[in-house]
């Protein structure tokens, strides 16, 4: 389905203002397009803070042929980084085998086990035959990692062994052509303010009062605290301009964002700030695909810009993204379950966003498939209004040990909204 596209012009706003608790009528969006800002040609980026290195990987072995089955690159030096993650040139191409880095810390000059990077991330996109699938930028991408202030990297990927009945024959297992190594420099922090705003953005959430606008929604939670764009530090040059737009919010898909649980919350911003850089420079998405991202204290976050009370078309769930909203919580929660603070943020946001919509966290609802690997493009499917990730796609995402507490989310969601 496609979205609607409206001017950017006057969107910026300051970090966990008091936003608007009731979504616009996406019937009187306007249709005002620029063009990409980057082309498939402009890499790699001259380097700045804040920026993006990007390194074409070589064979490892004898076969120098392109697709080689074995390549990466050799420990080296290189500028400060703090995510990592690899890319090739066909999004449709998957990547069958393994891909491992090891990183030197800043701080001490250690160098780290080696750590794998998840391959099946092609789940996470726009939906087939839209105008941000069929950009023309868009790549063929690992997850990220967030690996910390970092300066040396080594990878190695090795393509998988062919199924025994494939082994004869005559071609080998192949990996994607144009492999590249992207190193993520989330650049700093913002300054904090001259006034009170930092210290109040410190305490705990604020749940405001209902306004008499919004009687008439007596299910819709009360609007949590959420960290805008401009609170984590985004960039707004980096993505492309004008906003799209889906028409309601009938379901929530929580994902993980598979970046590894080695972060501080205090770092979350950085974090944010380089999965956004991924998604728009290494992957060719026109924003961050998430609608919303949660760290394991229970802060919550602005994802993809446009507005956090509007229907926001993002890229995060292939097949599903019309009429949806998607919530990244911070690490990987495949064997480690995720904190109760992070649930509680979960529960908070979706009561309050798809009570705007009228829909009860606990009930079902029908999602029209855009096509994957679950359901055939054109299917109504039933589902949980609080869905993981695998519910519609099959992926592992949202990690086994969050999908297992989704249950919960359901329950203190509804209890928000004095269902």
């Amino acid at each position: 389905m496609r979205g609607f596209l409206a001017s950017s012009t006057g969107v910026t706003c300051a970090a966990a203002l008091a936003l608007p608790l009731a979504p616009p009528a996406a019937a009187n969006t306007t249709t005002t397009s620029a063009p990409p800002v980057t082309s498939p040609t402009a890499r790699p980026e001259t380097y700045a803070p804040g920026g993006t290195q990007s390194l074409p990987l070589a064979p490892l072995a004898r076969d120098r042929a392109p697709g080689a089955a074995e390549q990466g690159l050799p420990r080296r030096d290189v500028r400060h980084f703090s995510l990592v993650g690899v890319v090739w040139d066909n999004p449709a191409t998957e990547l069958h085998g393994r891909v491992e880095v090891r990183t030197r810390a800043t701080a001490t000059g250690a160098w780290s086990g080696w750590r794998e990077l998840e391959t099946h991330n092609a789940d996470h996109a726009a939906d087939p035959g839209t105008p941000e699938s069929t950009s023309g930028r868009v790549r063929g991408a690992t997850a990220p990692l967030w690996v910390g202030e970092s300066d040396g990297v080594e990878v190695r990927v090795r393509a998988a062994d062919a199924p025994a009945a494939a082994r004869t024959a005559p071609a080998a297992p192949r990996l994607p052509t144009g492999l590249r190594l992207e190193l993520v420099d989330p650049g700093e922090d913002t300054p904090p303010p001259a006034n009170r705003a930092r210290t109040r953005a410190a305490q705990p959430a604020v749940l405001p009062a209902l306004p008499a606008r919004q009687k008439t929604k007596p299910h819709a939670g009360p609007r949590p605290r959420i960290t805008t764009r401009r609170g984590w530090g985004a960039d707004e040059k980096l993505r492309q301009k004008g906003f799209v737009y889906t028409k309601k919010i009938k379901a929530a898909f929580v994902h993980h964002s598979d970046t590894g649980n080695n972060y501080r919350c205090s770092q979350a911003p950085s974090v944010i700030r380089g999965i956004y850089r991924y998604h728009v420079r290494s992957m060719g998405w026109r924003d961050l695909g998430y609608n919303f991202l949660v760290d394991k204290c229970g802060n919550i976050y602005e994802g993809r810009a446009g507005g956090v009370s509007k229907p926001v078309l993002g890229a995060h769930t292939l097949g599903f993204n019309s009429n949806s909203m998607g919530i990244a919580v911070l690490g990987t929660y495949s064997s480690k379950k995720p904190s109760s603070a992070a649930l509680k943020a979960i529960a908070r946001l979706t009561a309050w966003k798809v009570g705007l919509y009228g829909m009860n966290p606990r009930g079902k609802t029908y999602l029209k498939s855009g096509g994957g690997n679950l359901y055939p493009k054109g299917r109504k499917v039933r589902l949980n209004v609080i869905s993981g990730h695998r519910d519609g796609f099959a992926t592992n995402c949202p990690g086994k040990k969050l999908y297992a507490k989704l249950g919960t989310a359901r329950a203190k969601a509804a209890a928000y909204q004095r269902r």
